[in-house]
């Protein structure tokens, strides 16, 4: 029987329990505590790329500043050398609390209508993690089904900021690099445009969750990534209502202004956000009273629901640029994963 690896001469590793695109993630135990753990290490063929691995000791150093229930807590990081002489590479990894659970993506792949209360007090979760985080100044940027887990006892755990960055660190774009901060479906109308994000990005990806938990599917869908990038910037979300006629209009409200195009016209915190889906829970009035009437766009960003045509074709073309440089083949990789 062959000696199971470790790391540190602590953490032994077991079974590969998850893969994302640039990390593997392993059940482990700390020997030295006697505990179950999982340990996030980066992909051998990326531990030879200083720009994927410094983005990687990014994710440890923002994910190692959150300490809150809602959260997947880290525990440790560290480097592991790997090989011998000019072979010799530096492997990051992070050690994170175990959580024995499944993620929302699975339990929406399965089928499972969820209850509209259960929908709520899920994305209740959600908006506490992103309200602590933001207030850290960290903006998680991939809020999505695979990046939440339930647990066993039906609590909420928001993992993989991965792609987070400190709030003052908001002029790197979806461009930067070759890679896309956010996956297609969830993408906020800004991250779609390549611009700068906020705090309210995080809260329209939110809104898109809470959408998908409610109807079962996502409010955009499409046969590429570029054109439900598209959709985000481009088109009006149906209430969630015309997808299930049990949804109340005070739900429709809430996520409507939470996918508001403009983050203006959103919620402006995680906390608002909260609250309102709270007050729907306790049957009294929201705060977004009335969805947010659409803005006009400009001239260059001017849409109808049908087949594309004139400026909103150049608008397309123009996303489409956006996923230039390793944008699509990412997003390829990662929209159904």
């Amino acid at each position: 029987m062959s000696e199971k690896r470790k790391l540190a001469n602590r953490y032994e590793l077991g079974d590969l329990i998850g893969r994302g695109g640039m990390a593997e993630v392993f059940e482990a135990v700390d020997t030295r505590l006697n505990r179950t753990v999982a340990i996030k290490i980066l992909r051998d063929d990326l531990a030879k790329d200083p720009a994927f691995i410094a983005r990687f000791r990014r994710e440890a150093q923002a994910a190692a500043a959150l300490n809150h229930p809602t959260i997947v807590a880290v525990y440790d990081t560290g480097e592991e050398i790997e090989g011998e002489g000019r072979n010799a590479t530096n492997v990051p990894y992070i050690v994170m609390e175990y959580v024995n659970g499944t993620t929302l993506r699975d339990i929406i792949k399965s089928g499972r209508k969820l209850q509209t209360e259960r929908a709520l007090r899920i994305s209740i979760g959600v908006l506490d993690a992103l309200g602590y985080s933001h207030a850290h100044g960290i903006i998680h940027r991939d809020i999505k089904p695979a990046n939440v887990m339930i647990t066993k006892n039906g609590d909420v755990k928001v993992m993989d900021f991965g792609i987070a960055r400190a709030l003052a660190d908001t002029k790197a774009t979806m461009t930067g690099g070759s890679t896309v901060l956010g996956t297609a479906h969830y993408l906020s109308p800004e991250q779609a445009r390549g611009e700068s994000v906020d705090a309210r990005s995080d809260l329209y990806s939110a809104g898109v969750l809470l959408y998908e938990l409610l109807t079962g599917e996502p409010p955009f869908s499409g046969d590429s990534p570029v054109s439900v990038a598209y959709q985000h910037v481009s088109e009006y979300a149906a209430p969630p209502s015309s997808l299930d006629s049990q949804i109340p209009n005070e739900i429709d409200t809430v996520v409507l202004h939470a996918l508001a195009k403009s983050p203006d016209d959103r919620y402006q915190t995680a906390e608002d956000f909260q609250s309102d889906v709270e007050r729907v829970l306790q049957g009294i009035p929201t705060a977004a009273s009335v969805a947010p009437k659409p803005r006009k766009m400009s001239p260059n960003t001017k849409f109808t629901r049908t087949k594309p045509r004139g400026n909103s074709v150049l608008v397309m073309l123009a996303i489409a640029g956006i996923f230039v440089g390793g944008l699509t083949v990412w997003l390829a990789t990662q929209i159904f994963g």
